[in-house]
């Protein structure tokens, strides 16, 4: 079991700026989804890499 100080668990903070439209988008999918806005980007973000890593890029 990882301890509770393990780096590769922390969670890091960016700026991210988004166009309104796209914010709408990422909002309502979110709210179908029932996770933040925040959540629901950090879903999205691991399922690429996920894709990426399984394509051998």
């Amino acid at each position: 079991m990882a301890a509770f100080n393990d780096k590769s668990l922390e969670k890091k903070q960016i700026p991210l700026r988004l166009s309104a439209s796209l914010w709408r988008e990422l909002s309502a999918w979110a709210e179908d989804d029932f996770r933040s806005l925040n959540g629901q980007i950090e879903y999205l973000l691991n399922e690429c890499v996920k894709k990426r890593r399984k394509s051998g890029a």
